[in-house]
């Protein structure tokens, strides 16, 4: 067996550049390492560099200084570092700017004239409706303030407890304490009827005391009945209603009343129009004009409050064919109620058009044009729920506006209750029932509720304004 000798080959050192700041490392390891960079690099053959970085070998050359010291420098860093470098403005490539498309020109022109074309079209409609509307010539029927108080020969004071055919709980008195004008302005004001009347027999005669401002006795005489099985009790709530029937009318032209509207649970105020006399048949068929109507009752209601305002045409052969609901719209206050200050409320009326406003002219409510007859308008039935024919009551006016072409004049009056339907059964804890005989007495024993909200149980007016047509058309 032969034996070898051995030989120790020293292999000359290449001293590692160090980096700067980097202390004399034997290893050339990170110094605030804790061991885990040493045992990957020992695995990635990184030289103690970061395990994640990229091999300096994989960045383009573009990424190193031109100089052989920065390109060591960098390469030597493994890759630690991003170059980037900036293109000159200069050096990039617009095709756009050196070849123009002469289309996009009309990406432009287009939207101008589109926007040119429209203003034009614009102004000509604007031009075309000034000219097309009807300009009219007033002459002043009224001009009242009430710093006088109620001139006779113009206004009357109704005195009724008949409910005017809408089954109301007030009797209108002419008194003072329901309708007076000494603050300057008209006040029409709700107050409470006397108990005692209604909890033992009594019996209000306006015809017997010749007050009574109608002739029929159902208007003028009202009973308590306290008699077993009947429940009947005078109105339990005086008020006032007023026309200017005596002195004032118009047959077309403009109604302008500035008022300020109640508050209080089932008040009921309202400023309309009806015909000075029933020439095409008693109500509806003579027309009705509800220039405003609301309800005392707060916001909430379903059916609004004195935050809504409504206006109303009514027409129709008999009461069981009334059209109202095909000329009614109502109006809601921006942000406030009707009750909060004083509001005009107006109406203009011609033979072509008729419509209610608030404050402006521009803020119509309701506005009906006179374009087809009313009767076709209607679409009333053949026969009536008898079986009797529905004949047109109309038919012998060659006028499209009929029955609205006859004078009407002014009601102001502030109502309370009534079983007609302009409070809705079972809503917002409506005391009555429209259908009950004991509707008015349920209203009345039930006043420990609604008596606390009459706030501002009145309908306060502070002007009231009448021009009559007299432009020669207002015979048409």
């Amino acid at each position: 067996m032969s034996s070898a000798a051995s030989t120790a080959v020293t292999t000359p050192q290449v001293a590692t550049p160090q980096r700067p700041g980097t202390p004399n490392d034997s290893l050339g390891r990170n110094p605030f390492s804790d061991g885990v960079e040493s045992q990957a690099s020992n695995r990635t053959g990184n030289g103690g560099g970061n395990p994640f970085a990229s091999p300096s070998g994989s960045r383009p050359p573009s990424s190193f200084d031109s100089s052989s010291a920065s390109a060591a420098r960098y390469e030597d860093r493994s890759g630690r570092y991003f170059h980037s470098r900036r293109v000159p403005k200069g050096d990039i490539e617009k095709p756009w700017a050196k070849h123009a498309d002469p289309k996009e020109k009309w990406v432009t022109i287009i939207p101008v004239i589109g926007i040119f074309v429209g203003l034009a079209i614009s102004g000509f409609l604007v031009w075309d409706g000034i000219r097309s509307v009807i300009k009219h010539n007033y002459c002043l029927v009224l001009a009242e303030d009430f710093r006088n108080g109620l001139d006779k020969s113009i206004w009357q004071k109704e005195v009724q407890v008949g409910g005017f055919g809408n089954g109301e709980f007030e009797q209108t008195t002419g008194g003072n304490d329901n309708v007076n004008t000494d603050g300057g302005s008209l006040v029409i004001k709700a107050t409470l009827q006397d108990d005692s009347l209604m909890q033992q027999a009594y019996t209000i005669d306006l015809l017997k005391d010749g007050t009574c401002t109608s002739t029929s006795p159902a208007d003028c005489i009202a009973v308590t009945n306290i008699t077993a099985g009947n429940s009947s009790i005078v109105p339990p709530v005086l008020s006032g209603r007023i026309n200017t029937k005596p002195g004032a009318h118009i047959k077309y032209g403009r109604v302008e009343i500035t008022a300020k509207l109640p508050v209080g649970d089932w008040l009921w105020p309202a400023i309309w129009m009806m015909p000075v006399a029933d020439t095409y048949g008693p109500w509806p068929a003579s027309g009705e004009i509800d220039i405003v109507e609301s309800r005392g009752n707060d916001h909430w209601h379903p059916q609004g409050g004195n935050n809504i305002a409504s206006s109303a045409l009514h027409w129709g052969p008999n009461p069981a064919n009334d059209g109202w609901w095909r000329t009614n719209v109502k109006r809601s206050a921006l942000h406030t109620t009707y009750a909060a200050g004083f509001h005009t409320f107006g109406l203009e009326w011609s033979q072509k058009y008729l419509f209610t406003y608030i404050d402006s002219r521009l803020l119509q409510v309701l506005y009906v044009n006179f374009d087809t007859p009313m009767w076709d308008r209607g679409n009333f039935p053949v026969v009536n729920s008898n079986g009797t024919r529905l004949e047109n009551i109309w038919r012998n006016t060659t006028r499209l506006n009929t029955p609205f072409d006859e004078p009407f004049y002014l009601i102001l009056n502030l109502a309370v209750g009534g079983t007609n339907g302009w409070f809705e059964d079972n809503v917002a804890g409506k005391p009555w029932l429209d259908g009950s005989p004991n509707a008015k007495k349920d209203f009345w024993q039930a006043k420990n509720k609604w008596f606390p909200t009459w706030s501002q149980p009145q309908l306060e007016v502070s002007k009231v304004m009448m021009w009559q047509q007299c432009d020669g058309n207002e015979d048409l």
